[in-house]
């Protein structure tokens, strides 16, 4: 299995730890986009899934089960077969990777009930968390100051210490619970990014919809990526030129 520690020295910056939280609200496919690129970026996540986000995994991507295999395979974590021996692939097969070897690759995964990990620690720095998706449910709870997850908890360990929070809401319509809730989370310092596509840069595919959404959430993390999501690198592809009035509109 790869390990992203040459990809760091490569990027020339020290490894940085970023905790991930999945809820229960449809995007799956959000969260795995940034996770994948903290990884190829070279630094560690700390993932937590909620029981809704365990649903919403099986129901969007059908993972049945948080195991080493299908984190790997979620997180878009290689394996390392070409620098293995014969008789190691032999012995070893895919299905039998586990949590702790997946924390080689940056990968760490946490039980949503086990409150006392270390993310639920205010002693646990770290560079940032993101919420994504980030459920109505998930969003009151921590507005409200619950924290009987691992994610809530995280999460309002992340508000008290002042480092950085991100709830990538994902709901519609909102409620005024709902929207006193981010203006709560707000005032505590934490940033409500709705997963809200844009489509100036004219995508034609899903896949180029999901990447705006990870790039505007990985910029806000601070890490570093390749994802098209500028504007001004579009215009520099297109020559500055600019578009018919239907699109400037």
């Amino acid at each position: 299995m790869t390990t992203p520690s040459s990809k760091s020295d490569m990027l020339g910056g020290p490894r940085r730890k970023y905790v991930v939280g999945i809820t229960g609200a449809s995007g799956a496919l959000y969260a795995k986009r940034v996770i994948a690129e903290i990884l190829r970026a070279g630094h560690e996540c700390h993932l937590c899934v909620s029981p809704y986000g365990q649903r919403l995994l099986f129901d969007e991507l059908g993972i049945e089960r948080l195991d080493g295999e299908s984190l790997a395979a979620f997180a878009g974590i290689a394996h390392a077969d070409d620098e293995r021996s014969e008789s190691s692939r032999s012995a070893r097969t895919k299905s039998e990777i586990t949590i702790s070897d997946l924390r080689a690759s940056g990968l760490h995964y946490y039980p949503s009930r086990d409150v006392g990990a270390a993310i639920g620690s205010g002693s646990f720095r770290h560079d940032g968390m993101v919420i994504v998706p980030c459920s109505s449910n998930t969003m009151n709870q921590i507005a409200c100051g619950t924290g009987d997850t691992l994610v809530t908890r995280a999460a309002a360990v992340a508000m008290k210490e002042r480092m950085k929070l991100i709830v990538a809401h994902r709901e519609a319509p909102l409620t005024l619970i709902d929207i006193r809730a981010m203006e709560t989370l707000t005032l505590s310092g934490a940033i409500v990014c709705p997963c809200n596509p844009g489509f100036y840069l004219l995508p034609t595919k899903v896949e180029q919809v999901i990447d705006f959404v990870a790039g505007r959430l990985l910029d806000l993390l601070g890490v570093e990526h390749g994802l098209k999501v500028r504007w001004a690198e579009h215009l520099a592809s297109t020559n500055g030129e600019p578009r018919d009035e239907e699109h400037a509109a």
